[in-house]
């Protein structure tokens, strides 16, 4: 193959030219890895709830970035409501725990290990609360911090012993710990009051027209079922994520663009004389432009391919110097960088294709 043959004519430059590209491909891979990541950490304390329902203060509608403060007595009321199974309350508090390396906050989330209800979504390590002097801790803070099962953290005037270690409980930047509801009362100061409500309605109540009652009998509140809860945090989420990433995702696109486009010039130029013979000889229209556009699809598809051997070992290598960063890849994520890259491909073809058209036969009889 001829554009091959060009390529491999300068090996230096070829292998340079991959490995930028690769680069670019691994940023792109890294920033949809990153987002996924934080997707899930953020959100999977949501889908395991398997609450109906959800009940806030009024004007909040999340528990991402937002601040609501119920109390008792609309706990009472709501439970009296024809069509509520049980109403758990949840409290959220940001807390510092003093470590040896320095402070370190964390989510805390007061539950009530009874029912379970408003606790990690899933265990790693250890187990659940059995009495109200324990913790659980996200699994990337406790590789972070090098806590394991069984430490003593200090946490305000008190000490709590780690009893299990959780998943899915990261959110990049802060993550979930686990404390019992009485302990968290003890904490504040502050006893019987809540951040959220996870109401359960009885078999067979429609969770929407219980959604709708709450409001109308119980003054000051924002009640959402679960997927419209689900949905509101997702848009918290991604209001603070997605523009960061999505500006740097277009960064390394641009900068692959600038690689290939620049490269294939080159080549078009260096080659200036022998694409003149070619159009002499009579060589279809379409044969040069494939060339270089065939040129861009192999620089582009190596670039892909080293990336992809370098993208795990490089995560587990980020994993282990910073736990908290919560990466997560997937298929359809690869599929999704490739078919960009075989995008930016066509679209590195049109500069050099463009000079193509300034090289003209009659150029092979001036030299």
């Amino acid at each position: 193959m001829y554009a091959l043959k060009i390529i491999l004519g300068q090996p230096v430059r070829f292998i340079l030219t991959i490995g930028g590209i690769a680069l670019c491909i691994m940023l792109m891979l890294f920033l949809m890895s990153i987002y996924k990541g934080v997707a899930d950490g953020s959100l999977e304390y949501i889908r395991a709830s398997n609450a109906d329902l959800w009940v806030l203060q009024q004007h909040a509608n999340n528990i991402l970035r937002s601040t609501s403060i119920l109390t008792d007595n609309k706990k009472q009321h709501i439970k009296k409501l024809p069509g509520v199974e049980s109403v758990s309350s949840v409290l959220f508090i940001l807390a510092t725990l003093e470590l040896p390396e320095g402070p370190a906050t964390v989510y805390l989330t007061g539950f009530d290990p009874e029912t379970g209800i408003g606790g990690p979504p899933e265990l790693d390590q250890g187990s659940h609360l059995r009495d109200h002097d324990q913790i659980i801790i996200d699994r990337s803070f406790a590789q972070k911090h090098h806590i394991h099962v069984g430490d003593r953290l200090p946490v305000k005037k008190d000490t709590l012993t780690v009893a299990g270690i959780s998943n899915g409980t990261n959110m990049f930047v802060l993550q979930y710990a686990f404390i019992s509801l009485e302990k968290a009362y003890s904490l504040i100061g502050f006893p019987n009051i809540a951040s959220c409500y996870q109401v359960k309605a009885t078999p067979g109540t429609d969770p929407r027209e219980l959604a709708e009652r709450i409001r109308t009998e119980v003054e000051g509140l924002n009640v959402f079922d679960d997927p419209s809860f689900l949905e509101n945090n997702i848009r918290e989420m991604e209001s603070g994520l997605l523009p960061l990433l999505f500006t740097v995702a277009v960064i390394g696109a641009v900068v692959l663009v600038a690689i290939l486009s620049l490269i294939l010039s080159i080549q078009v130029l260096e080659r200036r004389n022998e694409f003149a013979i070619l159009k002499a000889i009579g060589s279809p229209p379409s044969f040069i432009p494939s060339v270089v556009l065939k040129q861009a699809l192999i620089y582009s598809g190596c670039g892909m391919i080293l990336a992809l051997i370098l993208f795990f070992p490089m995560l587990r290598l980020v994993e282990m110097v910073s736990p908290e960063v919560a990466a997560s890849s997937s298929l359809i994520q690869i599929l999704a960088v490739s078919a960009g890259v075989g995008m930016i491909s066509l679209l590195s073809s049109i500069l050099p294709n463009h000079r193509l058209r300034r090289i003209y036969p009659l150029e092979v009889f001036m030299k």
